[in-house]
């Protein structure tokens, strides 16, 4: 009763049975969603519109698990049992399905790796164990295509 008054002056709905660490900040909280199973680590961020929430197909623990000093963008969806690395930064209206190692910065839909330790990444590795979600990125597809055709048309001049 008490999370859902809370969420009625504030705006942010706090499942009780969520793990926060120290100095989480909700920056313009509203419309911020923790799920029950979340686990928050210490030096958090989270902007306003943030979910950390499950995607319905999982048993036992189904939100996400936030590494220390965590920055969540606005509007940002981290999705499913996965686990978000220490110091990541994730993109504004990014949709997170898998798993992100530390140091890392993460944009788009699905989120991918885009910076990782400081040093921008040209292409993940696929690796379908650890994948949780099959979500297919077509613009992603067709990008490896393109740069597969001008790495031919290189190669042939």
């Amino acid at each position: 009763i008490l999370s859902q008054i809370t969420r009625f002056f504030t705006g942010v709905e706090i499942h009780p049975a969520a793990q926060l660490g120290r100095r989480l900040f909700i920056d313009h909280a509203m419309g911020v969603v923790i799920g029950e199973t979340t686990i928050v680590g210490d030096d958090c961020t989270l902007y306003q519109g943030v979910t950390l929430g499950g995607t319905g197909n999982e048993n036992g623990k189904r939100h996400p698990t936030l590494g220390n000093n965590v920055t969540v963008g606005s509007g940002a969806k981290v999705l499913g049992n996965i686990t978000i690395g220490d110091n990541v930064r994730i993109g504004g209206n990014s949709v997170v399905v898998k798993d992100v190692p530390s140091d890392s910065t993460v944009v788009g839909v699905p989120g991918c790796v885009v910076r990782r330790n400081g040093c921008r990444v040209m292409a993940e590795n696929f690796d379908a164990k650890k994948h949780r979600e099959s979500l297919p990125d077509p613009v992603q597809e067709a990008s490896i295509m393109n740069r597969e055709g001008i790495a031919e048309n290189a190669r042939r001049i």
